[in-house]
């Protein structure tokens, strides 16, 4: 059985008081591997706050290299990162962060070919990448493998996140809140735009859920959709249905 070392008590001692953490809460996020797709606006906070919570192992994956324009909301990388693979880059912080966290950086693009060996093992897949495609295929894998699947998504002022178990009877998969949707011409946040602090917001609150999702604090948040939207000053949950007649999980 994994201990906690006198550092680690130290570190983590606003965790453990929390009567919903306490120690065996932080024994299982040191115990934890998560799969972070995705190192930019969303995976930047997450990183560094899965990195600082004490998550014992973290995936990252993404195939870019981090660029000026990248600075104004991926807040883990700075001038001196500017041509670096994002993915060593993200290592380099998370491990000025924390020296208790294992870090592996796959520098792939992940589609469906690679996603389930890429996944494999992981006890949650965050996911925050800025394509359908590739979030149809981690959300495919990450179901066929049965590991919890934490969404997040920025656009312009919004946000939203989602949490998926589509094997368990009663929820619902990512399909079947998006179905088959295709990536569009002027989807991007290249081309719509994005505000940077919202990225911050939402890739915090994805590292929130998938800390929820390893230690099981509060409210299951699986079966409902998260949905931000700063200039109405308004957070907004729904619940999301599961489809009867879904491809993924129907």
């Amino acid at each position: 059985m994994s201990t906690l070392e006198d550092a680690e008590l130290d570190r983590y001692a606003r965790h453990i008081v929390l009567r919903e953490v306490g120690g065996a809460g932080q024994l299982k996020l040191k115990a934890a591997s998560v799969a972070v797709v995705g190192a930019g606006g969303i995976g930047s906070p997450a990183i560094q706050y899965l990195a600082a919570a004490g998550i014992g192992r973290l995936v990252l994956i993404d195939d870019d290299h981090v660029d000026l324009s990248n600075l104004q909301r991926q807040t883990l990388f700075g001038d001196a990162d500017v041509g670096t693979a994002k993915v060593a880059a993200a290592r380099a912080a998370a491990e000025r962060i924390t020296p208790h966290v294992t870090i592996e950086p796959l520098q792939q693009r992940l589609d469906p070919t690679n996603a389930a060996t890429l996944l494999a093992g992981v006890d949650v897949v965050l996911d925050g990448t800025d394509s359908f495609a590739t979030r149809l295929a981690v959300a495919d894998a990450a179901h066929a493998l049965r590991i919890p699947l934490v969404s997040s998504a920025v656009g312009q002022f919004e946000g939203q996140l989602g949490v998926f178990r589509g094997w368990e009877p009663d929820k619902p998969c990512y399909r079947c809140f998006v179905g088959n949707s295709v990536d569009t011409a002027g989807d991007s946040c290249a081309e719509q735009g994005v505000i940077g602090a919202m990225t911050g917001v939402m890739g915090s609150l994805a590292a929130l859920e998938a800390m929820r999702s390893i230690v099981g604090f509060g409210e299951d948040s699986a079966g409902k959709l998260l949905l931000v939207d700063a200039l109405a000053f308004r957070f907004r949950t729904i619940k999301l249905p599961k489809d009867p007649g879904c491809p993924g999980c129907g």
